[in-house]
């Protein structure tokens, strides 16, 4: 049940790229927040349904402002990961 509402969010999403590279024209803060969402689908074998999505996600990930973010967000929970 749980997968295929997932399906459902990712469909909707897909339609709304409709082939486009972000989803507001430009990379903006909503695709960070959005590829972070999605990123955890990753080993899920869900994303493989979705093509598109899949190439949005890698999209995202190569793109310099998210791998600073990702940095910084590790970095975080590295320093309080210690014990």
């Amino acid at each position: 049940m749980l997968h295929e509402r997932v399906r459902v969010r990712l469909g909707e999403l897909s339609r709304r790229l409709g082939g486009a590279d972000w989803l507001d024209g430009a990379f903006s803060a909503g695709d960070l927040m959005m590829v972070t969402v999605l990123r955890r689908l990753n080993t899920s074998g869900l994303l493989d349904e979705f093509p598109d999505i899949a190439a949005y996600v890698a999209r995202g990930e190569a793109r310099p402002a998210f791998r600073r973010a990702f940095a910084a967000q590790l970095a975080v929970f590295t320093a309080t990961s210690r014990p």
